[in-house]
């Protein structure tokens, strides 16, 4: 591996061999989401406590301060919305040599295994690789599954996963899943992080299924909506970096959440 490889990848993943990444790529197909509707607002008091930031390369340009000094994963494909007949009908929407120019760490790309995209999004990623590895930047392949939530077993994510190490891909997101994780980690050569998906019902229920995950196996996580969604998304984001960076156990998490949620923000100006 090149060192500029092995120099983006370290600045990603940690000495500990863990991750915490921030998405805030959600607009792309989504629209102003949910408290993201300012994305500038939102993500200021999380920066700090993330390992790196997932965006597109406009709300990279308009919403974070240049002199941020977190690696930046940027999201390079696109083309769908949620209001369009196919999320999976995705392309490759941004250059490497973009890229290069926004001193990105890594890209990002999702690929729709098993929808009618299946062949279009894995070429891709296929595309994307050719593209990255000639100068040294790392691909995370997003196993995205567009509306049909269901596909989350684990014999379905371990495919998705392998296929994505196997075309190249230097980091994996997938979703967790609670029969067999374990099995889709083992299949995956390269690491693997977990997203997050749609808001659950309790905080507890994430720290819950993140610390099960790194136990069978993830580096860490890629989670945006659980996080920035949440009344109280500081407290959220120290809860999970203390199960990622430093063993907390989802007891300690919570306990930990709990003490923390109502502090006042303080800003760092």
């Amino acid at each position: 591996m090149e060192w500029g490889m092995k120099n983006r990848l370290a600045q990603l993943i940690k000495q500990d061999g863990r991750a915490l990444f921030l998405p805030i790529d959600h607009g792309y197909f989504q629209g102003p989401t949910k408290r993201l509707e300012e994305p500038e607002k939102t993500i200021e008091p999380l920066l700090q406590y993330c390992d790196a930031l997932f965006v597109t390369r406009g709300v990279l340009r308009a919403a974070i301060d240049p002199n941020n000094t977190k690696p930046i994963i940027l999201r390079v494909s696109g083309g769908t919305s949620m209001v369009g007949k196919d999320l999976a009908n995705e392309g490759i929407t941004t250059s490497i040599e973009e890229a290069l120019r926004l001193n990105a760490s890594a890209v990002g790309i999702s690929i729709f295994v098993g929808s009618d995209y299946e062949h279009q999004t894995l070429l891709n990623l296929a595309r994307l690789v050719d593209e990255a590895e000639r100068y040294g930047i790392p691909v995370m392949a997003v196993t995205a599954v567009g509306k049909e939530l269901e596909k989350r077993s684990a014999r379905y994510l371990a495919l998705c996963c392998r296929i994505a190490a196997e075309i190249g891909a230097r980091v994996v997101k997938t979703y967790w899943c609670d029969d067999g994780f374990e099995k889709v980690v083992r299949g995956c050569p390269v690491p693997v992080v977990m997203a997050g998906g749609p808001q659950v019902e309790t905080e507890f229920e994430v720290f819950r299924f993140i610390h099960d995950g790194i136990q069978k196996g993830a580096i860490g996580v890629n989670l945006g909506r659980n996080i920035w969604q949440n009344d109280f998304p500081v407290a959220m984001i120290k809860a999970i970096r203390a199960i990622i960076h430093e063993n907390a156990t989802p007891e300690e998490a919570r306990d930990l959440f709990e003490s923390m949620k109502h502090e006042p923000l303080v800003s760092k100006a």
